[in-house]
């Protein structure tokens, strides 16, 4: 049997390159090496599916530091509102949340899964499971077809690779596309993970004085070796028995990655600000003043509602300050170092978890390599690559997700029509 296209993977962006080359009047195989298509769709947005966000375009592309760029073209072709037009056509109702995250309106990723499987075969895909590829075949820079593992060989003049990088490998992503993108002579860019937890070398972390704590709307910022702050990101963050997580962690992990690099495994130096809207003067002014209302209650009592009860017995120890003082033994210099400690609360990171344990996979086909209007490879004429192969990362909140449907919307058309010219000729 031959096909027009062969697309190889499915997750986000197969299932919507598959969606795209059926919708624009190609024959189209999907083939993915387990049971199940949509793995990663399903259990994206903690359960929930967040398919996209809502921001514009620029703001997009700033939230995708991994190359953003790189993803205008696809975007003049299937943007975010695009995406969002899509499953609200398939009848999958959207709600936007916080920070521009878009959510279907029931809260079930399997209702995205569903209408995005029922979409692939309306489009006329044939899809088959339990397929695992073996090896892209090339003949004089052409894609000629796949072969699988089981040794069957299937024709195709066009490939699409959807088999993301090698975060979250019970989905199935284990790093499979890089070596049948290196046979077709590409260069795979160094990989490391993003959007994963950090890893600590602190005492409290050890001890587990803080595990489980979570901090909302605080700052994280992250400083390489001369002092020079990075990054920093606000929003929530936990304490973990290693480290620490949450989005604020994750946004800022790729920094302290590529920061741990250039210090030759040095820890790196981050700070927590629990009041990004107060200045130092004010928080000093303000727990002071409290206490000195308050002349008979410890200062530990003191600061219950004002700073997180577990993280209290910390900062006072690091600012030299006795728990159980009253204002009447306070001195101010110790105070003054409590309130810089609650805008500058000092972390050493000494490295994240592993690349399969994060989120999203940094590094990968290098785009230099790849035409961004079509997604179709410029040193193999029918291969072509969407999705987390690629060398482009986002942050969590819908920007991976986008970029994925970006991107496989493209490839999918290109290859569609690439075939359609070749019919014409």
């Amino acid at each position: 049997m031959k096909y027009d296209v062969i697309v190889i993977g499915g997750g986000p962006s197969g299932l919507m390159a598959s969606v795209s080359a059926g919708m624009h009047g190609a024959k189209v195989l999907l083939v993915d090496k387990g049971e199940k298509l949509g793995r990663k769709l399903a259990i994206s947005g903690g359960g929930r599916c967040n398919v996209t966000n809502n921001k514009e375009l620029d703001e997009m592309i700033q939230n995708i530091p991994g190359n953003g760029r790189f993803l205008y073209s696809s975007f003049s072709v299937f943007d975010n509102r695009d995406i969002i037009h899509f499953f609200e056509g398939l009848g999958i109702k959207l709600k936007e949340e916080d920070r521009g995250r878009m959510f279907p309106v029931s809260n079930k990723a399997k209702d995205v899964v569903d209408a995005l499987l029922r979409k692939v075969k309306e489009a006329g895909t044939e899809i088959r499971v339990n397929a695992p590829v073996q090896r892209i075949r090339y003949e004089e820079g052409q894609v000629k077809g796949v072969r699988l593992r089981n040794g069957e060989e299937i024709e195709a003049s066009n490939v699409i690779v959807a088999v993301g990088g090698k975060s979250v490998p019970h989905t199935g992503s284990t790093g499979d596309g890089y070596a049948w993108a290196e046979e077709a002579g590409h260069t795979i860019t160094e990989l490391y993970p993003t959007e994963v937890p950090i890893t600590l070398d602190e005492d409290f972390i050890q001890q587990r004085t803080l595990q489980g704590l979570s901090l909302r709307d605080i700052r994280l910022s992250v400083y390489n070796a001369t002092g020079r702050k990075v990054i920093e990101h606000e929003g929530d963050m936990i304490f973990t028995h290693f480290g620490i997580s949450g989005p604020a962690a994750l946004r800022c992990s790729q920094f302290v990655v590529k920061t741990l690099k250039q210090t030759n495994g040095g820890d790196v130096r981050m700070t927590i600000d629990l009041f990004p809207d107060k200045s130092q003067a004010e928080i000093f002014s303000e727990t002071y003043e409290r206490v000195r209302n308050e002349p008979k209650k410890t200062i530990k009592n003191v600061l219950k509602g004002y700073v997180p009860e577990r993280l209290i017995p910390l900062v006072l120890e690091r600012a030299g300050l006795r728990e159980d003082i009253t204002f009447a033994n306070l001195p101010k210099g110790p105070w003054e170092k409590m309130a810089q400690l609650l805008k500058e609360f000092p972390l050493h990171a000494n490295g994240t978890l592993s690349i399969e344990e994060a989120f999203v996979t940094g590094g990968g086909v290098n785009l230099k390599e790849i035409d961004p209007k079509t997604m179709q490879s410029k040193l193999m004429q029918g291969l072509f690559f969407c999705g987390e192969i690629l060398d482009i990362h986002g942050y969590t909140g819908g920007y991976n997700i986008t970029a994925a449907f970006s991107t496989g919307y493209t490839a999918g058309k290109s290859a569609a029509e690439r075939m359609a010219d070749v019919r014409i000729k």
